[in-house]
């Protein structure tokens, strides 16, 4: 059974959802993608090449926005999520950036713990998504005044308080158009438009990020069993969505 016949159900008011989600990447087109100097927009989509992503690419493209998109390709991603990234930068109208990790920093990582450090301790896994993925992340963003994610609340609870527009980091806005989507809205939209999506979708790969940290979940499980599933609940996150205001809050002083 594929992802789409699994877990396609629109919700009774998806139409207006999709109007809300339309309504905010409009204005978030409006609002930031004026030209820099360097002739880069200044609002980008963030993508993982997860379902949500794929439907919000679609609806940039579908639109014709200023926006562009950009991918992490950590070095770790699973040969169909570089696949998928291919034919994405083949038939996306919007650019798409790819961001690696700096080469050096991987080796001497590697070197230094092995190649699956993530196994041995929180630390260290927080340490191998800050090479991979939260230093090309912090020059994707370089000059955006805004981005765009996937985000949407129902994907777990440390994700329940996902706003349309988030203010909590002075830096820059995050603009989250999904956040109202349930997943069978977000597969109805898929079917709707037969976009292309990860087939690891297809066997049971709700969230998918790197290869080492991500496995199929079970009938019953959480969204996000899948994810660092050696791990406490709590610590489920590699840094990219850590919500400002709340890390402010739980700071040492």
């Amino acid at each position: 059974m594929s992802a789409i016949d699994l877990n396609a159900r629109a919700s009774n008011d998806f139409d207006a959802k999709l109007a809300e989600t339309i309504a905010v990447l409009q204005q978030a087109a409006l609002d930031y993608a004026s030209l820099t100097d360097g002739g880069v927009a200044s609002v980008s989509q963030a993508s993982s090449l997860g379902a949500e992503d794929v439907v919000v690419s679609h609806l940039i493209n579908t639109l014709r926005l200023n926006i562009g998109i950009f991918v992490l390709e950590t070095g770790m991603l699973h040969p169909e999520t570089i696949a998928l990234l291919e034919r994405l930068k083949a038939t996306s109208r919007a650019p798409v950036e790819v961001f690696t990790p700096v080469n050096e920093s991987v080796v001497q990582f590697v070197g230094r713990e092995g190649k699956e450090p993530m196994y041995k301790s929180i630390e260290l896994r927080k340490a191998c998504c800050g090479i991979r993925k939260m230093e090309p992340l912090a020059r994707a963003l370089d000059g955006k005044a805004a981005w765009i994610t996937g985000l949407r609340r129902e994907q777990s609870g440390a994700r329940a308080d996902v706003s349309l527009i988030d203010i909590s980091d002075a830096t820059r806005v995050k603009i989250n158009p999904l956040a109202n989507w349930t997943w069978g809205d977000v597969w109805h939209f898929i079917s709707l438009h037969n976009i292309d999506y990860n087939p690891l979708h297809d066997q049971f790969f709700p969230s998918i990020g790197c290869a080492p940290c991500t496995r199929a979940i079970s009938m019953g499980e959480d969204f996000r069993a899948g994810r660092w599933w050696w791990e406490n609940e709590s610590a489920k996150e590699c840094g990219l969505h850590v919500n400002q205001t709340s890390s402010l809050e739980k700071a040492p002083a």
